[in-house]
């Protein structure tokens, strides 16, 4: 009997690992959206040879996954020293998603993820890496927010479910890295309209995304009759 059980029961942590996996992959990856990140690469590195932007590329997706998996980690402490309950933070947290989501679908530039200004600023700073393309063009608002809701929904299970998610920042970091690296390839291959038609998938991804974490906090923050 112990060997069917045993077998049963890492088959089912295999399929939850896998389904945390792929949900935290796409939250993570959509949301970052390092794909549209590529014509404001390309705008604030147009005077880089190539080798310089791989090095921006570099440290700009490095930090971002440093700061993603940091607020990852401490949203959960960050939250009770603040006294915000994790229902309030997931509702505002998909408010700030769907936001975002909607100019996704409109492909027009999200004043949530970066405003104009910045991108001018940037393209006049001789470091642009950390700061506007590090934060707030990767790791912005939206992006963070759902790190701290998918760890901390993670948290409720079992300490391994974390990993999954961490893991999810790692790999986004990495294609991160890999886009903006060869953002004058990514641009050439997909095109304006290639982008545009991606941009707006990933959109109505995160649209669902979003109004499952506000039902999700209105659920758990309602009381109960």
């Amino acid at each position: 009997m112990a060997g069917p059980t045993g077998a049963g029961y890492a088959l089912g942590v295999a399929a939850e690992i896998l389904s945390l996996s792929l949900v935290s992959l796409s939250a993570i990856f959509f949301v970052v959206d390092p794909l549209s990140a590529v014509p404001f690469f390309l705008a604030m590195t147009r005077d880089d040879s190539a080798e310089e932007r791989r090095e921006t590329a570099l440290r700009a997706a490095f930090t971002a996954g440093v700061v993603l998996a940091t607020f990852a980690l401490a949203g959960h402490w960050i939250l009770r020293v603040l006294g915000i309950g994790l229902p309030a933070f997931r509702v505002a947290g998909g408010i700030v998603l769907l936001l975002l989501a909607l100019d996704m679908i409109r492909t027009q530039p999200s004043r949530t993820r970066i405003t104009e200004k910045e991108v001018e600023a940037g393209a006049g700073k001789e470091d642009v890496a950390i700061v506007p393309l590090a934060m707030p063009l990767l790791a912005g608002p939206g992006s963070i927010a759902t790190c701290i809701v998918l760890v901390a929904r993670a948290r409720e299970g079992p300490w391994w479910r974390v990993v999954p998610v961490l893991a999810a920042i790692a790999i986004t970091a990495v294609a991160s890295y890999v886009i903006l690296a060869g953002a004058v390839r990514t641009e050439r291959v997909l095109g304006r309209t290639g982008l545009a038609i991606v941009e707006r998938a990933a959109g109505l991804l995160l649209v669902g995304i979003s109004v499952q974490f506000i039902m999700d906090g209105l659920r758990e923050g309602l009381p109960r009759f």
